[in-house]
């Protein structure tokens, strides 16, 4: 048994059941081709965010690792910012939890305040550095942390994605129509092509065993699509 993997598993379930009682499930063309056993993809929408994603590969069997992805983005209309989490997690540890309110228009956002005083409360004994890519698009409020293995940091972990997610979906038609479309389109697209060189998410995938043409065309075309 592992606590770990067990708090993560909750935590996905929560955030599905959120989104599904939220927003409608939508079926992207050419996403059937990443579901396959061990691999999950599911995306939302309503009339507040255009894309919520959840990706999910259980390798727990085969490789002893469990990952998830969650990436929310906002109508290109609304100046809210990006809902992202990703983790990563063997059966004793974290080995890395990434969480963000990334900016699309407005640095100083009222859900990007918010987020930083939550993030401010919390405190991880071993912070992640962040490369170039990840810095061009974090707040500087991202929570990254490494090597996680106290259960009441596992617990921060997901009570923080949880109930932020609950905040953000709460919050997020505030701001419909609050922005200029084509500059939340290019500030969707500059979001999407700096995670798409992040090197370590495909490395990832492919290591637990996932066909290295099926990763390179999902990191492409559904991980992070551009508008």
């Amino acid at each position: 048994m592992s606590i770990i993997w067990d708090s993560l598993i909750e935590l996905q379930d929560n955030l599905i059941a959120q989104l599904s009682a939220d927003g409608t499930e939508i079926h992207e063309p050419g996403m059937e081709r990443f579901n396959q056993p061990g691999w999950v993809n599911r995306v939302w929408s309503n009339s507040n965010y255009r894309r919520a994603h959840i990706d999910v590969v259980d390798m727990r069997e085969k490789k002893k690792l469990w990952m998830m992805h969650v990436c929310v983005f906002p109508t290109l209309q609304n100046d809210s910012p990006i809902y992202g989490f990703d983790v990563i997690a063997g059966a004793s540890k974290m080995t890395g939890a990434f969480h963000d309110f990334s900016a699309t228009v407005d640095l100083e956002h009222p859900m990007i305040n918010h987020f930083g005083r939550v993030a401010a409360s919390l405190r991880w004994k071993r912070e992640r550095e962040l490369p170039e890519w990840a810095k061009a698009i974090f707040s500087d409020h991202m929570i990254a942390a490494g090597m996680v293995t106290d259960p009441e940091e596992v617990d921060q972990i997901c009570k923080v994605a949880r109930e932020n997610m609950c905040y953000y979906l709460k919050n997020v038609g505030k701001y419909n129509y609050t922005a200029n479309l084509d500059i939340v389109k290019a500030s969707h697209n500059y979001y999407a092509q700096h995670q798409k060189k992040n090197p370590h998410t495909p490395n990832v995938m492919k290591s637990l065993g996932l066909d290295e043409n099926d990763v390179n065309a999902f990191v492409q075309q559904s991980l992070f699509p551009e508008v």
